[in-house]
């Protein structure tokens, strides 16, 4: 009876139960992929390659995402997100566990691919949650989802610091996030949002014949995508190689190794709880704008003066810089007058991910031909595609 009881007050749960679990997810997504990215630089000595070496390697995570897109979608599709996303939780923590594990390139690609498809069936599963709660709250809350997910990568860091300074291997310290992230799934699980919602038509300005037929991108979806690869080349950067740069440029102690990192995350995880009432203040167009030329400033300014302080000071720009562009961009493409907001959105997202997956590879081709330091500093031009392009959007409203 105790048993019914329970059940029953959890099919019972408020939509504040339904934030919270995904909230949690968020957390957890973060936390795990910063657990990888802090420990490159220790997998990378550990199975002594070079930066060539290991931006191939980098490399398997895209080609596993990419493989997973499709494979994600119709599961979710088929299956409700509720399903895949209690097996995606638990997969892709486990997945890094593999990681750790892995003692040759070719293990370690391994790893990474099947690393790559858990972690686009966690994406997947987990952003349709959010859609869903978001309906039940009639208002914008993503943006603070996606803050978790930078503060869940913050508080990683932190604790990467803690185990490199205790000599703890990443496999130990792979184990010990695994046995976290269980335990948060356990007290969450219950509260998962049971079915997802569906999908929204724009009827007031898209016809039923037209939902029906395929539509070109505008100039508005195109810029919106151009826009969120810029974005997401930098933000892969600073995620994959923020902790190699600090390491093989700046020099600082072992224990400082990842401040480059941790300044980033903290910075980006401020900037999206922040991102709505500033952009509600000073205008989408405005905060684009100064976003592109903050993230440029500070990779010039870590790589220009690479000392420890300046460094710091420039990754904490560059985290601060992209924290409100995706969410910028997925928002106006939401509004797209032109084809329904769902497909605008998927693609500005299928474009920006492009940047998130080819970005860190390239990073490692440039560094081996020439140096680290200039790699990451010519990405400073890149981002400057975000302050010129801003303005157009506001010619296409």
């Amino acid at each position: 009876m105790g048993g019914t009881l329970l059940l029953s007050l959890k099919n019972k749960s408020p939509k504040s139960w339904y934030r919270v679990s995904v909230a949690a997810h968020y957390f957890i997504y973060g936390l795990v992929f910063a657990s990888w990215a802090s420990r490159i630089p220790d997998i990378k000595q550990a199975l002594g390659m070079n930066e060539a070496e290991l931006g191939g390697v980098l490399f398997f995570i895209p080609i596993g995402q990419m493989t997973g897109m499709a494979l994600s979608g119709w599961l979710v599709n088929k299956f409700g997100s509720k399903s895949i996303l209690l097996k995606g939780a638990i997969l892709y923590p486990s997945m890094l566990v593999l990681l750790g594990l892995a003692g040759t390139l070719w293990q370690l690609s391994i790893g990474l691919f099947l690393f790559g498809i858990s972690s686009n069936l966690f994406n997947i599963s987990v952003n349709t949650q959010a859609v869903g709660v978001e309906r039940l709250y009639k208002g914008s809350i993503m943006a603070s989802f996606h803050g978790l997910w930078s503060l869940a990568g913050f508080i990683g860091g932190l604790i990467s610091t803690l185990m490199v300074a205790m000599y703890i291997s990443p496999f130990t310290h792979f184990c010990i996030i695994l046995t976290l992230t269980l335990l948060i799934l356990m007290a969450m699980s219950g509260s998962v949002l049971p079915r997802d919602e569906q999908r929204l038509e724009d009827k007031s300005s898209i016809s039923k014949n037209e939902r029906k037929k395929f539509t070109l991108p505008d100039k508005q979806i195109c810029i919106l995508g151009l826009i969120a690869f810029v974005s997401l080349v930098c933000e892969g950067t600073m995620f994959d190689w923020s902790s190699v740069y600090f390491e093989e440029v700046i020099n600082p102690p072992q224990n400082l190794v990842r401040l480059g990192y941790i300044a980033a995350m903290f910075s980006m995880a401020g900037g999206r709880f922040a991102a709505d009432s500033l952009i509600t203040r000073f205008g989408v167009v405005n905060i684009l704008k100064l976003s592109g030329t903050t993230v440029a400033c500070g990779l010039l300014l870590s790589t220009v003066f690479p000392t420890l302080p300046t460094a710091t000071i420039g990754f904490f720009l560059i985290g601060l810089g992209v924290s409100a562009i995706v969410p910028v961009t997925y928002s106006l493409a939401g509004r797209s007058k032109t084809m329904q907001p769902s497909v605008a959105i998927a693609i500005v997202s299928s474009i920006g991910f492009l940047g998130f997956l080819l970005g860190p590879p390239v990073i490692g081709f440039i560094a081996h031909a020439t140096s680290l330091r200039w790699a990451i500093g010519s990405i400073a031009i890149i981002a400057l595609l975000i302050t010129i392009l801003a303005p157009q959007l506001k010619k296409e409203n």
